[in-house]
């Protein structure tokens, strides 16, 4: 999931040739016979190929190293049938590069990452992760070095936000449980309605889940907005199939209806109505589909999360509800005159 790395200050290991010219002249060897020599170590070279029963495998000279001792045996030329190695001339040592910039945390001098993930990478899974490994460094790091330390988290603003969304959801589910409650003057129908909403919530992480999508702060936005009408069609459902029951208890006995049979037709009655509304208010969302470009990415999961959860209240309504109020609105203590 990362791009790339983009280190800020700290200092670059390099080898290091202080060459002694007084040397150099004694022996013979030139600044460009140096240069030379220098410029040909450690490289990997090529071999050519080898043919072997009828297939060719390529060679390699792995002269690459980082050994001290490898550079200070380094043949420049030879005298007398005896090589001139390069600490004949030369001081030869580890030491730090050339610095072009510097950086610092706390008026300390540190080595600053910039971490780029890639486009499709989840940010907050991805920053989890880099923590993690980072809790595995410190225990590698060398002495006098301090831990590392996280100083801007993008992940943080999208927890914050989820976080946000999250309490506004449950904020808005109250509101709703409320006005549900004052114009419907019962619990139990009240209760029924509200099922629908963390059904529905559900029944939309299953779909994401299914086709990989990742709940962000958009899709959550997008329940957000359909939380009021989530209710909807379970308290059309209920408020009918308990107006129907409130009149089957007005007859005699002998006429009242079987109590499956009037749930079920009391559902069907609204059932047209309920589907035809609800098709209204998805086909309001899918110009969002349409979108181009940066719009388009950040709109169309706000889109797809309304769609998707106003459908699933659509499926509780037909399903859900008439069941439970087949189970709870006949045991109402007072049918007539609402639940005490």
């Amino acid at each position: 999931g990362v791009a790339q790395v983009i280190p800020i200050g700290g200092e670059v290991r390099q080898f290091q040739v202080q060459p002694d010219t007084v040397r150099m002249g004694d022996l013979g060897i030139t600044h460009e016979q140096l240069e030379a020599a220098l410029k040909g170590f450690s490289g990997n070279t090529s071999g050519g190929f080898l043919e072997l029963n009828g297939r060719e495998y390529l060679i390699r000279n792995l002269g690459r190293t980082s050994r001290l001792d490898d550079l200070k045996n380094l043949a420049l030329t030879a005298r007398g049938g005896q090589p001139i190695l390069l600490r004949q001339i030369a001081e030869v040592t580890f030491a730090a590069a050339i610095k072009r910039g510097d950086a610092g945390f706390e008026g300390k001098p540190a080595v600053i990452l910039g971490i780029q993930k890639q486009p499709t990478a989840d940010t907050v899974g991805l920053t989890r992760t880099i923590e993690e490994a980072l809790v595995g460094l410190k225990a590698s790091l060398p002495a006098g070095m301090e831990a590392p330390q996280v100083t801007f988290r993008q992940a943080s603003f999208i927890e914050a936000s989820i976080t946000t969304l999250q309490g506004k959801l449950i904020g808005a589910s109250v509101f709703v449980a409320v006005i549900l409650f004052f114009f419907l003057g019962t619990i139990r129908p009240t209760v029924i309605a509200l099922v629908a909403i963390p059904v529905s919530i559900f029944i939309t992480a299953l779909v994401f889940r299914w086709f990989g999508l990742s709940i962000n702060t958009m899709t959550l936005g997008g329940l957000a907005i359909a939380i009021g009408g989530l209710v909807d069609d379970a308290v059309v459902d209920v408020e009918n199939i308990l107006r129907r029951l409130k009149e089957d208890r007005t007859k005699p006995a002998a006429q009242r209806m079987n109590l499956l049979a009037l749930v079920a037709k009391a559902s069907m009655e609204v059932r047209s109505g309920i589907l035809y509304a609800t098709v209204i208010i998805v086909l309001v969302f899918i110009p969002l589909f349409a979108l181009p470009g940066l719009e388009g990415k950040l709109f169309v999961p706000l889109g797809i999360a309304f769609i998707v959860s106003t459908l699933a209240s659509l499926v509780v309504s037909v399903t859900v509800t008439p069941v439970l109020s087949y189970w709870l609105l006949p045991k109402m203590k007072r049918l007539e005159h609402g639940d005490t």
